[in-house]
């Protein structure tokens, strides 16, 4: 039996940071037909209302560290402004949303990052998935929008990766559907000069893949999204797009980014 499609797609602080470029994203995505959950990542405001109340913000590596202040703000701006302001935006535009966090129907189980030379504070790792009750909600037609806040079942919210969270949703959701994940970032997709916005790789398959790495042919910011592209294919998923939130249609469609296929 043919399963049905899902589309699972991540955007990030780019988009959210740009009023017209989230209305125009929402727009389009609304219109995509079929099932279809939208993962959101944090943006700056987060860091800005950080600055105004006086709460100090540290990163290790471009990584934030998630103190207990902090994590008041993330939840507050993630899982609250932003999470909200999507699913309005996308009922507005005829889409009959649900906004989420990990801790609402206990639908992402994680547990607090740990680190041997970093404490990184209230940063989650996800452990677990709730499929079932992602695709009763999808099969009442429902869009899901996630915010990337997870809990530890003990009563910890925890600041968790939404990269992480869309692959897990996808994979977690494969058994049941034919899923596509789409990680939307600022560059036209996988690129072979990464100064060159014209030089996108439009597929890439496995030995292609290790063809690019021996000739190092691939920038090393790419490198662990591709290899997490691959490890999501390799967990069910059908397959994986890499490029703009604003060329949404295209991506889909194999007109633009970068797909990424088992073979």
């Amino acid at each position: 039996m043919n399963k049905e499609n899902l589309l699972v797609i991540k955007i990030g602080g780019n988009i959210i940071d740009d009023d017209g470029k989230l209305d125009a994203f929402l727009r389009a995505f609304a219109a995509v037909p079929g099932k279809k959950i939208l993962v959101h990542g944090g943006g700056k405001l987060a860091t800005r209302l950080a600055e105004q109340m006086g709460v100090e913000q540290q990163l290790v590596d471009g990584r934030r560290i998630t103190d207990a202040a902090t994590l008041q703000i993330v939840t507050m701006v993630y899982a609250g402004f932003i999470n909200k302001n999507i699913v309005a935006k996308l009922q507005a535009a005829g889409c009959n949303a649900l906004g989420l966090s990990g801790a609402d129907g206990n639908s992402i189980r994680a547990h607090k990052r740990t680190n041997a030379s970093v404490d990184y504070g209230y940063v989650g790792d996800v452990d677990s998935i709730d499929a079932s009750l992602a695709g009763d909600l999808l099969d009442r037609g429902l869009v899901l929008v996630f915010a990337p806040i997870t809990h530890d079942r003990g009563g910890q919210l925890l600041n968790t990766n939404a990269d992480t969270i869309a692959q897990e949703i996808a994979k977690g959701l494969s058994p049941q559907f034919a899923t596509t994940l789409v990680y939307s970032f600022e560059k036209s997709g996988v690129l072979l000069d990464a100064g060159d916005e014209g030089s996108v790789i439009g597929r890439i398959d496995p030995a292609y893949y290790r063809e690019l790495k021996e000739k190092k042919l691939v920038f090393a910011g790419m490198i662990p999204k591709l290899d997490n592209a691959f490890a999501a294919l390799q967990s069910g998923v059908g397959k994986v797009i890499i490029g703009k939130a604003e060329e949404l249609g295209q991506l889909i469609e194999g007109q633009a980014g970068t797909t990424i296929v088992h073979a």
